[in-house]
């Protein structure tokens, strides 16, 4: 919760700070940064068990991960107009809220489905080089609407995947001790689905 209202807090700033919008707009370098920072502490947080149990080593790392991940996710809705933005929150939080919701009363086991997430993730992969493909000989809007929203349907599910985990009474379950990188899971899941919301509602542009 506390890094949903960090994030909640730069999106506004991005969003109605006209000087800060302009800034990110012309300075495109900062994404490369942000590209450095992200992949970096995510390799230490995913690859380095011993470390992300590690206090206060964890933390930092995962505070370090979390500004790169909203800079460099977050930024781009300073090309969106606001009304977008704003109704692009709202529905991650309504999604966020009833996959919660799910995850505690449901009887489905949805950790024992991940063999059919990764088959969606291959899926994705194809339709995200098929896009890269096609866009420079033209740009399909249906073709960039529908992988939009196979991509927050995708990570929708993940969010209902990591979310089990986390719970610990299905038939996979993630380690107490974990709780760093469970923390990094369900943050990446509710970052790339409103990634793929802003696609599909965000239209217009500044």
């Amino acid at each position: 919760m506390v890094q949903l209202f960090v994030t909640v807090a730069i999106v506004s700033l991005f969003s109605f700070c006209a000087p800060v919008r302009y800034f990110i707009q012309t300075h495109p370098g900062l994404y490369m940064a942000s590209y450095l920072v992200f992949f970096a502490t995510y390799i230490a947080l995913s690859c380095c068990g011993d470390l992300r149990r590690q206090f206060p080593w964890n933390i930092i790392l995962l505070v370090l991960f979390s500004i790169s991940i909203i800079k460099d996710s977050f930024s781009s809705c300073s090309f969106y107009n606001t009304k977008s933005v704003v109704l692009c929150m709202g529905i991650t939080s309504l999604v966020c809220l009833s996959v919660t919701m799910f995850s505690f009363q449901t009887k489905i086991d949805v950790t024992s489905y991940h063999g059919v997430l990764f088959s969606l993730c291959i899926v994705m992969l194809l339709c995200s080089i098929t896009l890269s493909i096609v866009i420079p000989f033209g740009y399909v809007p249906w073709l960039h609407a529908l992988y939009a929203v196979g991509g927050a349907i995708l990570f929708t599910l993940f969010l209902a995947f990591d979310t089990q985990l986390l719970l610990g009474n299905k038939r996979y379950s993630i380690s107490p001790e974990e709780y760093v990188f469970a923390t990094l899971s369900l943050y990446l899941d509710i970052i790339y689905m409103f990634s793929f919301l802003l696609q599909i509602f965000g239209g217009g542009h500044r």
